[in-house]
């Protein structure tokens, strides 16, 4: 997996699993472009990278919108000249709430990052990569994008959506020279995990995370480092067979049917 000479560009790469591929990007040749809407965590990312050596530019956007997703692309190219990895990654948990409960303006919310930040980064990303007639996408969707998690109704429908983004997108530009995949993690060790484990019981968080992970096959959290080296896989020429696929990343949990109860997340 070598990306001497590429730009890889990562939404939602401030933190967590963004942060991890910008870092495990970097430490592989490419030149990355660091997108979240947090400056200090975007701007703390770029530097990591720096002082690793690497080569980094952050862009502080809004996935949500489109003048935005425009701009991030507009000074990737002006800096490095090209998009060769996109990990379409900026994503929010919402609220747990059952869904005849649930708020609309969250559900809102989170469909417009989950969904529409999906749509915009592929909406102007894409164009790009026809034009150089290669490219390489990750789009992150979840395990709960494949089934259903009791009191996310929005993450879930969202990550659905993601999946059927990927699948349809895919199609229309394979024989461009373009891949695009989606990855789906399981509980993963990020603050977005620790957030839900905080909803589902503010007074013992911790407890809900010890249940979470005996019900994993593999008995623990997932780690960002080994997300990211999946959508390094798909994104590298090592996969160039791979397209309109989802890989799940969850330590076993689907396989075993864990997932079904308020399972999420990255």
């Amino acid at each position: 997996m070598d990306f001497k000479g590429k730009v890889a560009l990562i939404t939602g790469a401030g933190n967590g699993i963004g942060r991890a591929s910008a870092i495990g990007f970097a430490s592989r040749g490419a030149k990355v472009v660091v997108v979240d809407r947090d400056e200090a965590a975007g701007n703390a990312t770029a530097g990591i990278l720096r002082q690793q050596g690497g080569d980094a530019l952050f862009v502080a956007a809004d996935v949500t919108k489109s003048a935005e997703v425009q701009n991030y692309v507009k000074l990737a190219l002006d800096a490095y000249g090209s998009i060769d990895c996109f990990y379409n990654n900026a994503g929010i948990e919402g609220a747990i709430a059952m869904t005849s409960e649930y708020d609309e303006e969250m559900f809102d919310r989170v469909m417009a990052v989950n969904v529409k930040g999906v749509f915009l980064g592929l909406r102007h990303v894409l164009p790009v990569m026809i034009q150089q007639k290669r490219g390489a996408v990750v789009n992150t969707a979840s395990v709960a994008g494949l089934v259903g998690s009791p009191g996310m109704p929005a993450y879930t429908a969202s990550k659905h959506a993601v999946i059927g983004l990927t699948k349809t997108a895919s199609g229309e530009v394979a024989r461009l020279g373009i891949r695009i995949n989606a990855i789906c993690p399981g509980p993963i060790d990020t603050r977005m995990i620790h957030s839900v484990e905080s909803m589902i019981n503010p007074n013992d968080p911790s407890g809900v995370g010890a249940t979470y992970q005996s019900n994993i096959p593999l008995g623990r959290y997932g780690t960002a480092e080994e997300v990211a080296n999946l959508v390094q896989f798909l994104c590298s020429d090592l996969s160039s067979n791979i397209t309109g696929a989802q890989y799940v990343v969850d330590g076993g949990r689907t396989a075993t049917g864990g997932a079904v109860s308020n399972s999420l997340v990255r």
